[in-house]
């Protein structure tokens, strides 16, 4: 499979594109800054690495991954603005499927949720309120276009490592969802970008 990751030096599209890699996809990374590729990732083994302007970023591809987000408090409105310019560069490049990173807060609260776990969503919330609402508008911005998009809605996000064990809610959050590892959001998402029933939804994953 052909595929582009978007943020790929970030701590989630990181993880994309060496699962990615080393599950035999050719890949092309996008980045802000190329000097800030990890050396882990083998930079001979990618496709090419781009900036996100560039007209190769998307076109050709089979599926596009994003890991874009904030890495504060502060959102600024990243997730929502460069997501906006990858559909119109998917639109025009004739690219369907997207698979991007956002937030259980985002989606509906998880069916017959504990007390206890409301609560730390409404705290999380506000702390990150800025966040959020950059990955609602987001979201929004995705119901808005005719592309194929799966959101994937993780809670806290730790640095653990790939298990391949999680739940997984198609329109929901699993209950009692409280973390998974960045690892395992990536290895989600690749396992979404062939399943038609998480097509034009969020789907909740969670330790």
């Amino acid at each position: 499979m052909r595929i582009t990751v978007l943020g790929a030096t970030g701590g989630v599209g990181q993880e994309i594109v060496g699962q990615a890699l080393a599950a035999g996809h050719e890949v092309t990374a996008v980045v802000r800054d190329p000097d800030r590729l990890p050396e882990r990732l083998d930079r001979a083994a990618l496709a090419a690495v781009v900036r996100l302007d560039d007209p190769a970023a998307v076109a050709g591809r089979d599926a596009v991954l994003s890991g874009l987000g904030s890495r504060g408090r502060r959102a600024d409105g990243v997730a929502e603005r460069l997501t906006e310019r990858i559909l119109t560069a998917m639109e025009a490049e004739g690219v369907r499927r997207l698979v991007v990173v956002s937030a259980v807060p985002v989606g509906p609260e998880p069916a017959g949720g504990r007390l206890v776990d409301r609560l730390a969503l409404k705290v999380v919330g506000a702390v990150l309120a800025d966040v959020y609402a950059d990955l609602t508008r987001m979201e929004a911005a995705l119901a808005r276009r005719a592309t194929d998009w799966t959101a994937v809605r993780p809670p806290k996000l730790t640095d653990g490592p790939l298990t391949g064990v999680y739940r997984r809610v198609v329109g929901g959050a699993p209950r009692g969802s409280r973390s998974v590892s960045r690892a395992d959001v990536a290895h989600a998402m690749l396992a979404l970008v062939e399943d038609p029933a998480a097509v034009r939804r969020g789907v909740g994953v969670a330790y």
